[in-house]
């Protein structure tokens, strides 16, 4: 059964690397963004929509290696895929990212796709355990859009029609009901992963 929880406490070498790594990124995305929110969502779910679609195609091959059932890791990993990228698509109609933040994100995907996918061959628990930590700080960053959106730091602006659409939201939905909808799709990322990761050790 898959558990909610706020924080995964690190055990053992592979999960204090996935963690040094989160920390690492995050302190590059607070660095660089620096209350950006929505600029920084557009350039972080680039990067988010990536760990579900290797760990999908792995797990799918694996499978077929094995002649075993994927007991429905494949299916969860690229709703997870699907799900990220469509907080891409909402986020790029809120931020509009320019130039610049769109190569940026061609070269962190360029990056991190390759990383990741060597990650996941050598070491899927820790991959997991990885996007655990990832999914951690999403919902972090989140609550803090949220609360600057409710404090007037941001204006809590209509929500895009993709976002009504896809979260059935109400039509007058505004910015903060949008927040509320991808932060509760993170929480649920966080617990899969890291209850994943738990299931390979």
């Amino acid at each position: 059964m898959i558990k909610r929880i706020t924080h995964h406490k690190a055990e053992g070498f592979s999960d204090y690397f996935a963690l040094a790594c989160t920390k690492f990124l995050r302190f590059f995305a607070d660095t660089f963004f620096a209350g950006r929110y929505g600029h920084r969502a557009v350039v972080l779910e680039t990067v988010a929509g990536v760990p579900g679609m290797i760990g999908g195609t792995l797990q799918h091959l694996k499978s077929l290696r094995r002649m075993q059932n994927d007991d429905g890791w494949i299916r969860l990993l690229l709703d997870e895929a699907e799900n990220e990228r469509m907080h891409l698509m909402t986020f790029i109609e809120i931020a509009k990212p320019n130039a610049f933040e769109r190569f940026l994100i061609i070269l962190a995907q360029g990056i991190f796709y390759n990383l990741f996918f060597l990650l996941y061959l050598i070491s899927s628990r820790t991959a997991h355990r990885l996007v655990g930590y990832f999914e951690e700080e999403a919902v972090y960053s989140y609550t803090e859009y949220l609360h600057g959106v409710q404090m007037g730091k941001y204006e809590n602006i209509p929500a895009p029609q993709i976002a009504i659409d896809y979260w059935h939201l109400k039509k007058n939905a505004r910015l903060s009901d949008v927040i509320l909808a991808v932060r509760k799709d993170e929480m649920n990322h966080r617990d899969v992963n890291h209850y994943f990761s738990n299931q390979l050790n």
